[in-house]
């Protein structure tokens, strides 16, 4: 069914800008007490009563006031099983554990079934027609984060909840027409639902899960995808996304090759025919934008959080699918301009605190939406007030960077991401241990000689990185390293310091042949700074250095003069490139009316910022 399978089990990650998001992360799950994550459920189950004061209680979202109260308990479940796959934590699996069992305390307080934070009649009046505010959804995200407990980390008190609200969700479907169905489906956002009835159809193989899958199937959607109609323009995003990750997921556990259409006209929809802005991000107030028109949708409410999270797990699953690098390059760009771009940014910056200076290290949660609208500022939430959909895809976000890196399939090893880490794993009967360690290229010496700093001069023009093979016995296995789609110019690959031959695939990877036992592969991926334009503005463009998209610390929107397919020294160069051993990543514009310094999109915390710059020829 699948080209290509993710190697997660065996792989951790190394220090780098993953690891930082990952431990930052961790410290979020754990600053979050389980009473306070449980506190809804415990409601339901009648098992607290009221309470003064309590601890640090969670608001917004969250708030025992909220109808979609409890649903960020199931996504921290998920992140925690995700993340002890690559940490092997045992304190965060503790805590962990012993939520699943307070779930499972309440499940048997509310009558063997129901599981939930929110009242069961909540469905019942979506049935009947009334909408409250996303009750399966709020059910969804509650399971899928016990089923991830299970298959991550083998609770099997996790499966045994999920299985008794199948049963609970079988019984309620039961007699519903498709009419009504499609109602309950089309009027309230139903997250995941779909695949999570596919993941446990996967594991159970009963017919009763597999006709509730049926029965969470959005025949109107699929049949308007199939049939070529545009479904998507002005419409809330985040709601369909996660659809098409149960029509994925139903593809592989079933074999029906009309999922897997669905999910590729609907990705045809929204990316190919769509278009993009240079961030990777296509929506704007949690809506698909018209096809190929995003000008006039540039504003203060551009890429929600949480459809970048969902499309990158789409392309995930297309990926592994085709093997087609260009996925893989959708889910890079939207990992630098959006993951790290939206979620857990850390200042760096220094203060003075009683004549000593001490760092700031202030660290934020997420920004709902990555304004792309000059004069442009990031709001971000609150650690316990705000609990936003998007603190929910915050944390499964970053606890899942070591899972998309390696690959394999029955006969072949794929790099396809550049993020540092180690990974073991066993091809063709053969045990393989790889390490993957970015070269700074700064020959890490300031006050002694070092060939690296006669040679390196200037900031470097391509990304290089090291990745050792270890394998128990010499083997033969092909290895195919993904060239991005931002790689421009020169393509190095050296194994032991010799050239290595490599071919083009056909899929934008290089595939080099190699005995392997204990080698040493060099990789350097030339870039240059690009111009992206908007789709239907094309004298309007962001400028990106590789796959990090920049912005002009300014609050307006100047016009610049030089030429767009050759942007560095005509429009920006280099500023403050260097600091003691480190290369920086500031630009500048270069004999421009006004002096703008540029700086990643995911370096900014709360400056103010304007992505998008109009441009034109030099008079």
């Amino acid at each position: 069914m699948n080209l290509w399978n993710a190697v997660d089990a065996g792989t951790h990650l190394l220090p780098g800008e993953a690891q930082k998001r990952r431990d930052r992360d961790r410290e979020y799950l754990m600053s979050l007490t389980p009473v306070n994550l449980l506190r809804s459920h415990y409601l339901e189950a009648g098992l607290i009563q009221m309470q003064y004061r309590p601890d640090k209680i969670h608001w917004g979202w969250d708030s025992p006031m909220s109808q979609i109260r409890g649903t960020f308990c199931g996504h921290w479940l998920s992140a925690a099983a995700h993340m002890y796959r690559d940490t092997h934590d045992e304190e965060l699996l503790a805590r962990a554990n012993y939520i699943v069992s307070e779930i499972a305390r309440c499940q048997e307080a509310n009558g063997g079934q129901w599981a939930f934070p929110i009242p069961e009649k909540y469905l019942y009046w979506l049935k009947a027609g009334r909408h409250p505010w996303a009750p399966q959804y709020v059910c969804h995200k509650n399971m899928m984060g016990l089923l991830d407990m299970y298959k991550l980390t083998g609770n099997q008190q996790a499966l045994e909840i999920v299985l008794k609200c199948a049963d609970w969700f079988y019984e309620f479907t039961n007699g519903i027409t498709r009419e009504n169905m499609d109602e309950m489906m089309d009027l309230e956002e139903t997250g995941g639902i779909l695949e999570l009835w596919a993941d446990l159809y996967g594991i159970t193989r009963k017919p009763m899960h597999l006709e509730i899958l049926h029965r969470y199937e959005r025949p109107l959607l699929a049949n308007g995808l199939l049939e070529g109609r545009d479904m998507l323009a002005n419409m809330h995003a985040n709601s369909t996304v996660p659809e098409m990750h149960g029509y994925a997921r139903a593809y592989e556990v079933t074999g029906n090759e009309m999922y897997r259409k669905v999910v590729e006209a609907y990705w045809d929809q929204a990316v190919e025919k769509r278009g993009m802005y240079a961030t990777g991000g296509q929506t704007s107030g949690e809506i698909w934008s018209p096809m190929g028109e995003l000008r006039a949708r540039l504003g203060d409410k551009n890429q929600e959080h949480c459809v970048v999270y969902n499309m990158m797990r789409l392309a995930e699953y297309l990926f592994s699918w085709t093997g087609d690098s260009k996925y893989a390059d959708y889910w890079e760009l939207n990992l630098h301009n959006g993951i790290y771009a939206q979620g857990f940014w850390q200042d760096e910056r220094d203060q003075m605190i009683g004549g000593e200076r001490e760092p700031l290290r202030e660290t934020t949660t997420v920004t709902y939406y990555m304004p792309l609208m000059q004069g442009a500022h990031k709001h971000w939430g609150s650690k316990t007030d705000d609990f936003w959909c998007c603190h929910c895809s915050l944390v499964q976000a970053n606890a899942v960077h070591h899972e998309h890196i390696y690959y394999q399939s029955d006969d072949s090893v794929a790099l396809v991401q550049f993020i540092p880490s180690t990974s073991e794993m066993q091809v063709q009967g053969r045990k393989l241990r790889m390490e993957l360690t970015a070269n700074s290229q700064t020959g890490g010496e300031m006050m002694r000689d070092h060939a690296v700093n006669r040679t390196v001069v200037r900031r470097p023009h391509d990304i290089a990185y090291t990745l050792k093979i270890c394998a128990d016995q010499p083997c033969g296995i092909p290895l195919l390293i993904r060239i991005p789609e931002w790689c421009e110019g020169n393509i190095s690959i050296s194994v032991n310091g010799e050239p290595a031959s490599w071919e083009a695939d056909g899929h934008g990877f290089a595939k080099v042949m190699h005995d392997w036992h204990e080698d040493t592969v060099s990789i350097r991926l030339g870039r240059r700074l690009r111009c992206y334009p908007l789709p239907d503005d094309p004298d309007m463009v962001a400028f990106v250095d590789g796959p990090v998209c920049l912005a002009g610390l300014v609050s307006e929107e100047h016009i610049l003069y030089g030429d767009k397919e050759h942007p560095e020294d005509s429009l920006l160069c280099a500023s403050d490139e260097r600091q003691w051993q480190q290369w920086k990543t500031g630009w500048k514009t270069y004999h421009q009316p006004f002096g703008i310094e540029f700086k990643p999109l995911n370096e900014i915390g709360y400056e103010t910022y304007t992505v998008y710059f109009p441009v034109e020829p030099r008079g």
